[in-house]
């Protein structure tokens, strides 16, 4: 696919996804929803992929829906549908960790966006916000999963109905990112971050966003026996083996995501 809308790159295997319409906050249509959903099946298919980093072009991450590009008499549903849940489904299906960098705003869509990666990395200057109450709709895009397992139903329910701007340290704080950075070590700190993760045991990661994606719905039995389930396949791995063979000769690991 030909990209109007992202930027995409692969940097030591790291995919970059940059949302490039910076003239709108990197607010989302149809096109560009699709283009993303593109890069991250791209990513899925390659083995040569083990990191997707995500970011925005300009001063802001991402402001959610372009309201031009929605009208009234639109099915809202069918928005969603075809925009926002391939894309946070996409994302925790993945079996390679997702950073995200949030350069600055973040709203909507884009917030929940965000909070669906693996590991979020914003700037002092980023803020969060769940501005769906502002226009008489609910948070989507895993928002009313999400939030609640992040910081509770009595956060979730303040961010959600008050839809106040949160910032970057205080979502921190509250646990609804990694760590925060000034504005200029953002993206070297977030593709320093994404390169690492590149060259660890990626066979594991993938097992661990399973196991994790589970716990959400399992009972305590089921997550136990879950778990020595694909402790099972993370041992047949060529990276347990790698890791146990360097363990034992005293040297770095080289692990191949495999």
């Amino acid at each position: 696919m030909e990209y109007r809308h992202i930027k995409v790159e692969v940097k030591d295997a790291v995919q970059v996804i940059t949302l490039n319409r910076p003239e709108v906050l990197n607010s989302f249509h149809l096109l560009m929803a699709r283009e993303v959903q593109d890069a991250l099946s791209v990513a899925a298919a390659d083995d040569a992929i083990r990191a997707v980093l995500l970011t925005g072009e300009g001063r802001g991450f991402c402001a959610g829906q372009d309201l031009a590009a929605i009208s009234l008499d639109d099915d809202l549903g069918e928005t969603v549908r075809a925009q926002y849940n391939p894309i946070i489904r996409a994302i925790r299906r993945l079996e390679k960790p997702v950073v995200c960098a949030v350069n600055g705003v973040a709203a909507g869509a884009g917030a929940n966006l965000a909070f669906a990666c693996d590991l979020v990395l914003a700037s002092t200057e980023a803020s969060f916000i769940q501005s769906f109450s502002k226009i008489g709709l609910i948070p989507d895009s895993g928002g009313t999963f999400i939030l609640p397992r992040l910081v509770g139903f009595a956060r979730a329910s303040g961010l959600a109905l008050l839809g106040g701007k949160v910032g970057a340290a205080q979502a921190r704080d509250w646990g609804l990112i990694w760590e925060t950075c000034e504005p200029a070590a953002l993206m070297p700190r977030a593709l320093a971050l994404a390169t690492s993760l590149a060259t660890q045991p990626t066979r594991g990661f993938g097992l661990t966003k399973q196991a994790f994606n589970q716990s959400l719905m399992n009972d305590l039995d089921a997550q136990l026996d879950l778990e020595a389930d694909l402790q099972a396949e993370a041992g047949r791995s060529a990276d347990f083996a790698e890791g146990v063979a360097a363990f034992r000769a005293k040297r770095p690991p080289v692990f191949r995501g495999r």
